[in-house]
């Protein structure tokens, strides 16, 4: 969801190529809150006999974010223009507080087992393997949402415009809020069952 802040960056600085130096910022910053997520988890895996008790914290973690995004439900409003300087720094903390590597979690621990898709089954195991895998899955996955986010504020920067954003812009924190409870809680009844 950065990538509206890739086109104000571009339209603050009144030229096209601030655009491809914000995306790249907003990377660095989301694969930074990947890692800083993932790479605990990585290191955690030799602590097999651990695993119950990681699993229950982490559903907790995930139903906390999830409970706290749905009390706080204002953004602040400081955050509705962030310079083009900081945006690696946005890019890391924003991704931290909606969870960017808390979703892929889950996958590495194993609480999506149970006749998961192809994409998730592939995810676990590759994030299973060793450390220098779960790096590699946080690059690809930073990789393919800078795509994605760059598409967007390519189209809106170029072809749409800022009065596209003003008068289509919704806010999807409640639906990201409740998923997160319900994850949380699912993964938290997996892992007491356990």
């Amino acid at each position: 969801m950065g990538w509206p802040l890739a086109v104000s960056a571009a339209l603050m600085e009144q030229r096209a190529l601030a655009l491809p130096r914000a995306l790249l910022l907003l990377a660095v910053g989301h694969l930074a809150a990947m890692l800083v997520i993932l790479l605990p988890f990585s290191a955690m895996i030799t602590l097999v006999s651990l695993e119950r008790e990681i699993r229950i914290g982490a559903a907790c973690l995930v139903i906390g974010m999830g409970l706290y995004l749905l009390i706080a439900d204002r953004h602040p409003r400081f955050l509705a223009r962030i310079s083009p300087a900081k945006l690696g720094l946005w890019s890391f903390l924003v991704a931290i507080a909606h969870g960017a590597g808390l979703m892929l979690v889950p996958i590495y621990l194993g609480i999506c087992a149970m006749e998961q898709e192809a994409g998730h089954a592939a995810a676990g195991t590759l994030m299973g393997a060793d450390f220098r895998m779960a790096l590699l899955v946080a690059a690809v996955h930073t990789l393919a949402m800078a795509l994605a986010g760059g598409l967007l504020a390519i189209g809106v920067y170029f072809w749409l415009g800022l009065r596209f954003l003003q008068k289509a812009w919704f806010n999807l924190d409640r639906v990201w809020a409740t998923s997160l409870v319900f994850v949380g809680l699912f993964a938290l009844v997996l892992a007491l069952r356990s």
